[in-house]
């Protein structure tokens, strides 16, 4: 028997005799449902239990001379090993299927619904790099990606490509496979790749030769996604991710087949607070090491045509300093948050960089925008800006800017909520820009755009199904008023027509931590739901830069119930203004939004019918005071470093997983992933079986555990879809039939 299945089947046996013995002592337990399980996985209806009740071991935690009683820190196994532990997840799974079985059907046919709207054969839109156009490209039927290039021509790709890479070949029986990057050496004749099997992050490096299309034998385990070639086509660097936490800390220079054994250590950054990751320079004269915190930045150089060198320091790191680098002939170029909080743009020479004195400003600071990113070419500088909930790029010609008399003018859009971003351009020596536009009513659409002239036209827009026209649907932006007077953009997506008379149900999402903006994109999987007559609204929360960068400043650390607050407050304005019906406010959020949603349930559970928590981070006191998960020393600048009590006692009093009461919850449902290394899958279901023990409702509270994938569920196309198709399914069986799932 295989030794993973055999631990499960004495773990589900074992596990069985628990749970019984817990429902027996727990009788009174409002979730009074039986489904049918048994002990080996298969049904068997002469064997029913209770929803899974996990067995409470005390287990006491101290700090600051203060003592908690997590009785669910057993479900914890950093092996992924434990057979009493998968038989939990294994039951929850069993329990969640046997209680959602009777809307099947509504599952399958979403499920259609949604892979219709993806294309069976499908294409990325080429774009040309040193002497080759590159594709992405999707075969009919096929889960993942295939990975081609044509030679260049003068215009666009001519006659069949040349497969680089096919994900689904490569991934053969495995149950996840996934390329994290590749980069072909200069004179393309060498390839290296990265590929992660187990959704942990954790990849390995593989070569190949092109010409002979013979694969080499060395392979690099334990890095990270990323790799790429110095100009000498034989010099390759990688990054090593730390062994216990999987950080990745070490730049690795190796040569093509050698021995890996005589590779040669670059960097090594010792703060655990850092992440390294690598990067080439637009004009492809450096490798860029880049040392990132949560908000402090250090960047080196690397001369590409001199990879033995050792890399140059543009700035040492200082706390708060954060910056960016683009590079032009001899000139230096900076994004940075020097006396500047919405970032400013400067240059200087490599030589006197470090220098603060030697700066020109090219963009000075907007006070009221934040520019997000920028890029240089050889006669404009593009910034990405994000202005009130929107993203936009304005362009500027480099003269002017230099001259300090810029001229600038904004690529423009129709619509009142939209995001543009710079996309691949691989060369700083061209005067026509890639970018992208999408609304939550237009699809990804890309562009490219003559920087001199302004004319710009369309090369691609993404499919979204054959009966999709973005005229039956009406894009609005309003304004909530929070709690302490502050004014939270909302962005709606609905069916025109449709009017605020307070009987529609809506999808709220948030997220609202990092600094990371939720920009109102198009999410096409959304139509299944706004085409059933659902408002579909984005709020955007403090927590991110969606208003600049004091809008992040203001949901971060000890201001972080702003968060949750401002989404409380969004939810009730939105019911009191008739967009949401009182009894059908659905609540979502993912990772860090999952934290939002969960704070939510404890706080405001009254206002919402239904949430939705993907890949919560819940347990955050523990998870905080613990260095060894990853992930934990970086995310310091994030929620505070709980060793010190003034963080400690503010994050303990909203840490969803330790402000559990004996109330009445909404309908949950819950995702997380085995593999999961950045919100460990032992914190949502922790959370699960504390909510269990204490919830006063009958309201349904279901887990789904992928034993398969990681943070971002599976790897294919279509599989992923499976996911969102039983999300909906139990937000539409619950609101649309007299008769709930669960009483």
């Amino acid at each position: 028997m295989d030794t993973f299945q055999g631990r499960l089947l004495v773990g589900l046996m074992f596990l069985m005799v628990l749970l019984t013995a817990c429902n027996r002592q727990q009788s009174a337990d409002s979730e009074a449902n039986d489904v049918s399980l048994a002990a080996a996985g298969t049904l068997d209806e002469s064997m029913t239990i209770k929803a899974p009740v996990a067995e409470r071991r005390a287990h006491i935690l101290e700090a600051h001379g203060l003592q908690r009683n997590d009785p669910y820190y057993w479900l914890r196994d950093d092996q992924r090993e434990a057979a009493d532990v998968l038989a939990y997840l294994e039951v929850e799974n069993q329990y969640t299927d046997q209680l959602t079985a009777s809307h099947a059907e509504l599952g399958e046919q979403l499920y259609q619904e949604l892979i219709a709207r993806i294309p069976g054969d499908d294409a990325s839109v080429p774009y040309q790099d040193r002497g080759f156009w590159y594709a992405r490209q999707y075969q009919q039927g096929k889960e993942l990606p295939i990975h081609v290039r044509w030679s260049q021509s003068d215009t666009e790709p001519q006659g069949e490509p040349e497969v680089l890479l096919d994900e689904n070949q490569l991934k053969g029986e495995l149950e996840f496979y996934q390329i994290g990057d590749y980069d072909v050496s200069a004179d393309g004749r060498w390839l290296a790749w990265t590929e992660d099997t187990i959704s942990r992050g954790i990849h390995r490096l593989k070569f190949r030769d092109l010409h002979a299309q013979v694969e080499h034998a060395e392979v690099i385990e334990m890095v990270s996604s990323e790799v790429l070639f110095a100009n000498d086509n034989h010099t390759v660097f990688y990054v090593k991710l730390q062994q216990d936490t999987l950080i990745p800390w070490q730049i690795w220079r190796h040569q093509l087949g050698t021995e890996v054994s005589h590779d040669q250590l670059v960097y090594q950054e010792d703060d655990p607070a850092y992440f390294t990751s690598i990067g080439r320079s637009r004009d492809n004269r450096y490798i860029i090491a880049q040392h990132i915190s949560t908000l402090t930045t250090e960047i080196r150089l690397l001369d590409a045509n001199q990879p033995e060198q050792v890399p140059q320091v543009i700035l040492p790191r200082q706390q708060g300093h954060e910056y960016s680098v683009e590079t032009l002939g001899d000139r230096v170029f900076l994004l940075t948050n020097d006396n500047a909080s919405n970032f400013r743009v400067v240059y200087a020479s490599l030589a006197t960089i470090a220098d603060r004195g030697t700066w020109q400003e090219v963009v000075p600071e907007n006070t009221s925008a934040l520019i997000s990113d920028f890029a240089v070419f050889r006669e404009h500088l593009v910034l990405s800006v994000i202005d009130n909930a929107n993203q936009l790029l304005k362009v500027i010609p480099l003269d002017q800017a230099q001259a300090g008399a810029e001229q600038s003018w904004e690529i423009a859009a129709d619509e009142p909520a939209f995001e543009m971003s710079i996309d691949t351009n691989p060369s700083s020596d061209t005067s026509r820009l890639r970018y992208t536009y999408e609304s939550p009513a237009t699809p990804l659409s890309w562009y490219e755009v003559d920087l001199n002239t302004g004319e710009r036209r369309l090369l691609k827009r993404s499919f979204a199904g054959n009966d999709y026209d973005p005229a039956q649907y009406k894009v609005a932006r309003l304004v909530s008023t929070a709690r302490d007077g502050m004014e939270v953009p909302v962005t709606l997506l609905y069916q025109q027509g449709l009017q605020p008379d307070g009987s529609h149900p809506m999808y709220l999402l948030g997220y609202g931590s990092y600094g990371s903006s939720y920009l109102p994109g198009f999410q096409r999987d959304m139509l299944s739901l706004v085409d059933r007559g659902f408002v579909f609204a984005l709020a955007h929360i403090r927590g991110g830069q969606e208003k600049g960068r004091a809008w992040y400043e203001h949901g971060k650390l000890l201001n972080k119930k702003n968060t949750f607050t401002d989404f409380i407050d969004v939810g009730r304005d939105m019911q009191a203004r008739g967009w949401a019906a009182r009894d059908k406010l659905v609540g979502s959020g993912r990772s860090a939004g999952g934290l939002l949603i969960s704070a939510v349930a404890n706080m405001a559970p009254e206002i919402f019918e239904i949430l939705i928590a993907g890949v919560p981070f819940v347990d955050v006191i523990t998870t905080m005071l613990d260095e060894s998960i990853p992930l934990t020393t970086f995310e310091f600048d994030e929620w505070g470093n709980p060793k010190d009590k003034e963080y400690y006692d503010y994050m303990l009093s909203y840490s969803p997983y330790d402000q559990i009461s004996a109330q009445e919850y909404p309908h949950l449902y819950v995702t997380t992933g085995l593999w999961d290394p950045a919100v460990q899958y032992w914190e949502p279901a922790k959370w699960v079986a504390k909510l269990r023990h204490n919830k006063t409702d009958n309201n349904t509270l279901v887990m789904r555990t992928d034993m398969n994938a990681g943070h971002r569920g599976g790897s294919g196309r279509y599989e992923r879809q499976h996911d969102r198709a039983r999300e909906y399914a139990f937000i539409l069986s619950l609101l649309e039939s007299e008769k709930q799932l669960h009483k």
